[in-house]
C-alpha cells in the first residue's frame, strides 16, 4: 500500500511538469529522486530485491506522462502490460540512502516497446532492469508500435532493438495466452 502515495506523488508531478514544459522526446532520460524507506527494506536490511520492480514502475509512469504516451493511450481507451524484465542487482541500497530512478525508452519491435530502468547513486548504477511492454486495447487487441507513434504524432526515432535484447526475449518467452502452457518439470 505504501507504494500507493508514491505513485500519486509521481503522477501529479509528471502531470505537472508535461503541463509547464511540454512533452519530452521518446528517447529522454527520465528522472525521479527516492529514498530507501523502512517499508523498502528486507530482513537482511537491504532493499528488498521485489521493491525495485515496483519503484520502477513509478520511473515508467513518469516516462510515459512525460512523453504524451499516457495522454494517448487514455484517449484510444489502451493500456499498458510487461511482457518480460530482467534484472541485474550490483550494490545494495541501505535504509534512508538517497538514490534516483532513471528510465528510457530504448528501442521497440512490432508489438512492443524496451525500457531500461536503473537505481543510480551519484551517477553509479545500483541496479538495472529490462522491461518489454506491451500496449493493449481495453476492447481487444494488440496495439502495434506504428500506430503508438502515429497516435504520438512524433515520428519514430527510437534504435533498433541490440541483438542480446532479441534473443532474451526469445529466450524468455512462454506459450501464448491462447496456447497451452502445461507446468511439467524435467
Amino acid at each position: 500500500m505504501n507504494v500507493w502515495w508514491r505513485t500519486l506523488l509521481t503522477i501529479m508531478r509528471a502531470k505537472v511538469m508535461l503541463r509547464r514544459r511540454g512533452p519530452i522526446a521518446p528517447r529522454s532520460v527520465g528522472r525521479i529522486k527516492l529514498r530507501t524507506l523502512p517499508t523498502d527494506i528486507d530482513l537482511l536490511m537491504h532493499m528488498n530485491n521485489g521493491r525495485y520492480a515496483s519503484l520502477f514502475d513509478l520511473g515508467r509512469f513518469d516516462l510515459l506522462i512525460r512523453t504524451g504516451i499516457w495522454d494517448a493511450m487514455a484517449e484510444r481507451d489502451w493500456y499498458a502490460v510487461v511482457a518480460h524484465e530482467t534484472v541485474t542487482f550490483r550494490k545494495s541500497l541501505q535504509l534512508w540512502q538517497r538514490f534516483t530512478v532513471e528510465s528510457r525508452l530504448i528501442g521497440h519491435d512490432d508489438r512492443a516497446v524496451y525500457q531500461m530502468h536503473r537505481a543510480v547513486v551519484d551517477g553509479e548504477v545500483y541496479c538495472e532492469m529490462i522491461v518489454r511492454a506491451r500496449f493493449l486495447r481495453k476492447a481487444g487487441g494488440v496495439v502495434n508500435t506504428e500506430e503508438l507513434f502515429e497516435a504520438l504524432g512524433r515520428p519514430d526515432d527510437l534504435p533498433p532493438l541490440p541483438d542480446w535484447i532479441q534473443t532474451w526475449v526469445a529466450g524468455a518467452s512462454l506459450p501464448p495466452t491462447k496456447a497451452s502452457a502445461p507446468s511439467t518439470w524435467d
